[in-house]
């Protein structure tokens, strides 16, 4: 009896807390409080202390956290409003009150984090960054008990039929001749051109008032259009345009309006535009012979987004959740908070991200910065973990997470240098700048131009160690491990740059944590798997075609890829029912549709043939028909396309496809005939410079300006990818071999013979341009020619040509200081060395 009345209290204060929790955020006019970044000071705690352990983890994890005046505890503290759960007479009245509002087992489904996320009395700016923040700390209350993320709980969709829909058309000509075309980019009635065209002062993206400049030709004219005309699909709703991001902007956000009439008069006169536009569009409904699922939008999925996550460790921690705005938000829980003001050119990117370009960062306060050299010092290890997508290969020296004060100081950075990846480090191993860095294998490419999960930790015994997608690049820090003491708390950190903006990266930054931990391969691997960015569990009803099955669904994992794709995964057959029985199933075909049509690319589940048994399928997770993915454009937005799943097979119901028309051949294309010379690879032009100079290739100099320069020099042999640079590599190691074989006296002699004396002055050797010593510069000139220049080409530099060129050489350094200087005639026979081996001669063959 005890018990059922406990049960029964607990439910009414539940309910009533939820009652209350309304209460408080209705009524009144809206106000906007500026963000805190710090909590302030509470009186002094001086009640009863914590009944148990539970209470002192409340305590510890939340209660400090939210009773402060400008969090909860201006309502919910003692004698405010019910439940007073930030109460600051008695802990333990204040943790009784927290359970009726918290969610334990799923920390991110608490009543309070659902609040908050709603707006309700959040502390910054962004609802979405103050419940990610709370959820941590209810997370943290619940320790081990919590599963957060770590097991998501599928829930059932609301079924929603597939209906007709409208979609945009294939081209931009309508648009470009449309009202609401001419309205964008029309100064005089509109603001839009000032600021979304890329000729503007004020450019702002998405460029949907982009215009072609005066006397542009027709080409220019219909490419400005569509330019426009695909930036503005995603500000346009067809099915309801007064939803059209366009219209709101005005109506409810006042942005940008023009004129006296008001920015209601201007919300209606973009309405009326976007109605012109999308009325004659017609609906395109649904083939009534197709098998399909029940619809759905991304958004009716399940949240799925950071599950099983290891983060007991992290202190600082960026998802890019916001979309606006020029703060990026520290949502790890551990205060201050340490969030990021975004400059430059830096711009939001669908499904959690930020885009950082030439010029753009995002930075901290070296005061909110200095929890990182607080806490990492106290444990001696770290680790920074980044989910990005690097823009190209070719950058060098750009900083992805750097914790530092400019170029010369640092205490910790992770950046990338073309293919390989770079770990600098302040330790008492090292010097003040984190030198000498760790660099990655460049055979082994592991920087690439895709989204990549890289992490870089630091312990005392190892030392820096690089992972990328999970797996240890192999790559051993020969400095090792050592003690974080020296550490300055006084330098900021930055993504995307250095403090003093010159070590710029470029990229797609979609998530980013501290850790004060070195992360274990394990717990790395965890957190490659766990994925990143908007993900969803998207559960397509199949009832109505598998009558006999309880609540069957065919589930696919849906990440919004980008602000103009959806990237669907691991496509899953699962009954929401646990104790269903699962006969043989058998699903063949599938296809994915958008807005009533079936994509037109993107079907990678086309050939699929999958029988769900009963020996294979299990109750929790369902039973996976293939590990693919594939990616489906979005047609208006990731709010509204609707999408669906039709099936050639599904059970005993079939579908059959006609034979797609088979393509004819195309003619065959048009090379560009390649040219009868090619290039000498790296390793091809080292090896050839130590064959013509002796030098071998172990030699130490040579070998480490080979290391140094190698990635300048060609890789592959064709002579259209040569570029100034590769010359440029080129004569640095031409120039190394020919110091070494001039320094070398067996060397030397086999090269040049004997007969010169590489201390005598270049004069001496020489003589002058008007005087010139013919028989040496002869000995010179014939040994380049006989050992430095190809045979057995069908053309070859004129001997001539060459000759005058290293005499001309020879004069201007005997002219010089070379002429009268000791070892002059050393400095001459490198000098000529290098000209001719670091030149096309060895270049090309």
């Amino acid at each position: 009896m005890k018990a059922v009345q406990f049960k029964t209290l607990r439910w009414l204060a539940a309910t009533l807390a939820v009652v209350v929790l309304a209460g408080c955020s209705s009524g009144g006019a809206p106000t906007t409080e500026n963000p805190v970044t710090q909590a302030p000071p509470v009186a002094a705690y001086i009640g009863p202390a914590a009944a148990d352990a539970d209470v002192q983890a409340f305590r510890i994890n939340l209660w400090e956290n939210i009773k402060a005046n400008n969090r909860c505890g201006a309502c919910h503290n003692a004698g405010g409003q019910t439940p007073m759960f930030a109460r600051n007479d008695d802990v333990n009245l204040a943790y009784q009150a927290a359970n009726t509002v918290v969610n334990l087992t799923q920390p991110d489904q608490s009543r309070m984090v659902l609040k908050v996320g709603g707006g309700h009395n959040c502390w910054l700016p962004s609802p979405a960054a103050c419940a990610d923040t709370l959820t941590v700390w209810i997370k943290n209350w619940a320790g081990a008990t919590a599963t957060g993320g770590t097991q998501i709980q599928l829930q059932a969709p609301t079924i929603k039929e597939v209906g007709g829909s409208k979609n945009f058309p294939a081209t931009s000509a309508a648009f470009a001749a449309s009202q609401l075309y001419k309205l964008v980019t029309n100064p005089a009635s509109a603001n839009c051109v000032r600021c979304h065209s890329s000729s503007s002062a004020a450019q702002q993206q998405p460029f949907f008032a982009e215009t072609a400049p005066p006397g542009a030709d027709a080409t220019a004219i219909a490419a400005a259009a569509d330019t426009a005309y695909q930036a503005i699909k995603a500000k346009i709703n067809l099915t309801n345009p007064d939803q059209s991001r366009v219209v709101v902007r005005l109506r409810d956000e006042f942005h940008n309006c023009w004129g006296s009439a008001g920015c209601a008069a201007n919300a209606q006169t973009m309405l009326d535009a976007v109605n012109a536009f999308a009325g004659p569009i017609p609906v395109t409904n649904v083939d009534p012979s197709l098998l399909i699922s029940k619809g759905l939008t991304v958004y009716d999925g399940t949240v799925a987004s950071g599950g099983n996550r290891y983060e007991a460790a992290t202190i600082a921690k960026y998802e890019f959740k916001t979309g606006m705005g020029n703060i990026a938000y520290d949502t790890s829980g551990h205060e201050p908070a340490l969030n990021l003001t975004l400059s430059g050119d830096v711009t939001w990117v669908g499904g959690w991200g930020v885009n950082i370009k030439a010029g753009g960062k995002a930075q901290g306060t070296a005061a909110a910065s200095k929890k990182l050299t607080d806490l990492i010092k106290s444990t001696g290890e770290f680790s920074i973990e980044a989910w990005i997508n690097n823009a190209n290969v070719a950058q060098e020296n750009a900083y992805i997470v750097s914790y530092s004060a400019g170029v010369n100081a640092r205490n910790a950075t992770l950046a990338q240098t073309m293919y390989t990846y770079q770990a600098y480090t302040r330790s008492d191993k090292t010097g003040a700048n984190g030198n000498p860095i760790l660099i990655t294998n460049a055979a082994d490419k592991d920087a690439q131009a895709a989204l990549q999960h890289v992490v870089l930790t630091y312990s005392p015994v190892d030392g820096r160690r690089i992972y990328v997608n999970g797996v240890f690049t192999g790559d051993v820090d020969a400095q090792g491990g050592g003690s974080l003491a020296d550490w300055d708390d006084t330098f900021a950190l930055v993504l995307g740059n250095e403090t003093s903006t010159n070590r710029q990266w470029e990229g797609v930054v979609r998530l980013v944590a501290i850790h004060n931990r070195a992360l274990t391969q394990a717990q790395i691997q965890q957190n490659f798997d766990a994925g990143v960015g908007e993900k969803y569990f998207m559960l397509f009803s199949v009832a109505h075609l598998l009558p006999n099955v309880p609540q069957p669904y065919v589930m696919l994992e849906a990440t919004q890829l980008d602000s103009y794709g959806v990237q669907f995964a691991k496509p899953t057959f699962i009954s929401l029912d646990p104790n269903a029985t699962i006969t043989d199933i058998p699903i063949k075909g599938i296809r994915i549709g958008v807005n009533g049509v079936e994509a037109h690319s993107g079907q990678a589940y086309q050939p699929l043939s999958k029988d769900i048994t009963a020996a294979n399928y299990k109750a929790a997770t369902g039973e996976e028909m293939t590990p693919l993915g594939t990616v489906i454009q979005l047609e208006t937005n990731i709010t509204d396309d609707q999408f669906f799943l039709s099936f050639e097979q599904i059970g005993s119901l079939t579908h059959t496809y006609p034979d797609p028309p088979k393509p004819s051949a195309p003619p065959p294309p048009v090379l560009t005939p390649e040219a009868d010379v090619g290039l000498r690879t790296f390793d091809e032009l080292n090896a050839s410079l130590s064959s013509i100079t002796g030098i071998p290739l172990t030699n130490a100099r040579v070998a480490g300006t080979y290391d140094t320069v190698k990635q300048g020099l060609p890789a592959i042999e064709k002579l259209g990818t040569f570029g100034a640079a590769q010359q440029t590599a080129l004569a640095q190691l031409a120039i190394q071999y020919c110091n070494e074989m001039v320094e070398s006296p067996s060397a030397r002699t086999a090269f040049y013979g004997s007969a010169l004396n590489p201390a005598a002055t270049g004069t001496a050797t020489f003589g002058t341009a008007g005087s010139p010593n013919i028989v040496n510069r002869d000995i010179v000139i014939t040994a380049l020619l006989t050992k430095g220049i190809n045979t057995g080409l069908e053309s070859n530099p004129d001997d001539t040509v060459i000759r005058n060129e290293i005499d001309n050489l020879i004069n201007k350094l005997v002219s010089g200081p070379t002429g009268s200087s000791a070892n002059g005639t050393g400095t001459v026979m490198k000098a000529a060395c290098g000209a001719v081996l670091g030149s096309g001669t060895t270049l090309i063959q």
